[in-house]
């Protein structure tokens, strides 16, 4: 599919919020929908759906682009060996701390992309100049999306579950009637301005297999571009969109030749926020068990200023 034809037969949301707009599809969730989506609270319980940081058996990170990303790197800068070493004495009453660093790319674990991450031709989304991406992002910056905070009425799509699968195989496309019958089958209603994640259990291979087996040949399951799903999104004015996999689509499309098609029509196009790597096992667990699938959704990615995404440890409050 020709590149041009492409993008030229989506919808966009260019100018929908003026020429200033940032935020994109987060203009949805204005003061309304939020007390709205604090209905989904019915039970207290609590889920953390981000992955845990400097893990010794090596963090899930897109590898993907050249140059490659890392997994991130923690050092401890002061702590008790600092002492024994005599490399410090304790502070008066005898207080000791510790203290760290870390080094990490702001996609290199669970985090939320800006809207200017990724583009085509000379324009990041809005219209911005993708010269404003020269020596880090002065448009579309992670940093608006941090001000306004992604928070609304999310809904779990558990595709990997409704297959009856534990993970979904190895590029495995999730089409609209995936998501519209995963919804039916969950007896969960997706409403105007939701925040839908998908989950396809597919991370948890990085977790039973290692790091190698993972990344060879890489090739995960997720959305499939198709122009239904795409209309799908925009008429739905759905907000935010995540899923547990590096990409949040599927790797190597099967409706397109472009990559990452769903990432140049989500973010640059429609301006939805797009969540990666996200932990979705337990609350997926626990939807199942009690059957609510709706919940409310916290996500408060970093300032970063100029920063092209950042780390997020999203909250669903059920």
């Amino acid at each position: 599919m020709p590149e041009d034809d492409f993008l030229q037969s989506v919808p966009t949301n260019w100018q929908r919020w003026g020429s200033d707009d940032e935020i994109g599809a987060l203009n949805f969730l204005d003061k309304d929908q939020i007390l709205k989506s604090v209905r989904s609270i019915r039970q207290g319980k609590v889920f953390s759906l981000g992955l845990l940081i400097g893990r010794k058996g090596g963090d899930p990170v897109d590898m993907s682009d050249d140059p490659k990303r890392s997994t991130t790197v923690h050092l401890m800068t002061h702590d008790e060996g600092t002492y024994k070493s005599g490399k410090d004495r304790p502070k008066t009453g005898g207080l000791k701390f510790a203290d760290d660093a870390v080094f990490m790319f702001l996609q290199g674990t669970t985090h939320c992309d800006a809207l200017g991450h990724v583009w085509t031709g000379d324009k990041i989304y809005n219209g911005y100049s993708s010269d404003s991406t020269i020596g880090g992002l002065s448009k579309a910056s992670i940093v608006p999306l941090a001000n306004k905070g992604i928070v609304g009425r999310g809904i779990l799509l558990d595709v990997g579950r409704c297959r009856g699968l534990d993970s979904l195989s190895k590029g495995e496309p999730i089409t609209l009637d995936d998501i519209l019958m995963t919804a039916e089958n969950q007896k969960i209603e997706i409403q105007k301005h939701d925040i839908i994640l998908v989950r396809t259990g597919f991370i948890r291979k990085f977790y039973e297999n290692g790091p190698d087996a993972y990344y060879y040949d890489l090739n995960e399951p997720g959305i499939a571009f198709s122009e239904e799903l795409v209309r799908w999104f925009s008429a739905m004015e759905i907000s935010a969109f995540g899923a547990d996999t590096l990409s949040a689509e599927q790797t190597r499309s099967t409706t397109t030749e472009v990559v990452f098609p769903l990432h140049l029509i989500l973010l640059h196009k429609l301006g939805i926020p797009i969540q990666e790597i996200l932990w979705l096992e337990d609350l997926a667990q626990d939807c199942f068990e009690d059957k609510q699938y709706d919940f409310f959704y916290v996500c408060s990615p970093l300032k970063f200023e100029g920063g092209t995404g950042s780390p997020i440890n999203p909250i669903a409050i059920k």
